[in-house]
């Protein structure tokens, strides 16, 4: 029996230790509406993006390493910045372009509360900004089943591609 304790702990203990977080494939892109996760780590496996820290530190960790752009397009990461409600920012990953303001995303712990921590899964998110460049925005709020009254600020999109190329045809 202790071994197998000892066993568990080890196993438990290699599974953190990773240099870059979930490895693909590990379950989280394909996590179900409702399941609990943070999300830095969510956006970080949806997206395959290898960048750290705060989901508000992610616009500026991504300088050099990701493309950055101020326009949505499917997989790539919507960066809030840090506010007096958003401690530590957030982040959603854009799902579908529906209009040129109005996206659906992925995102996990947007509920405040006991609602904390679900996975919701093709949320509406609208540019409310005045030049139409998504530096503000409302987000659906699924325990009221309404978009939000919030205009939160963000910096814009990482890609989950390296800087000065273009996005792949489809």
């Amino acid at each position: 029996m202790r071994a197998l304790a000892l066993l568990a702990l080890l196993v438990l203990l290699a599974a953190c230790a990773g240099p870059h977080g979930p490895r693909p494939g590990a379950g989280l892109a394909t996590a179900q509406e409702g399941r609990l996760f943070h999300c830095v780590p969510y956006a970080r496996e949806r997206a395959n993006i290898s960048l750290r820290g705060d989901g508000w530190q992610w616009w500026d960790a991504a300088l050099g390493r990701y493309a950055r752009s101020q326009q949505p397009e499917p997989g790539a990461v919507l960066v809030f910045n840090q506010t007096r409600r958003l401690r530590d920012g957030h982040l959603a990953v854009v799902s579908r372009v529906i209009s040129a303001r109005e996206i659906r995303v992925d995102h996990a712990n947007w509920d405040s509360g006991r609602g904390a921590g679900p996975v919701h899964q093709n949320q509406p998110v609208l540019d409310v900004s005045a030049n139409n460049d998504w530096s503000a925005v409302r987000v659906w709020y699924p325990p009221g089943n309404h978009l939000g009254s919030t205009a939160f600020p963000t910096a814009g999109f990482v890609l989950p591609r390296p800087p000065g190329t273009q996005q792949a045809a489809r």
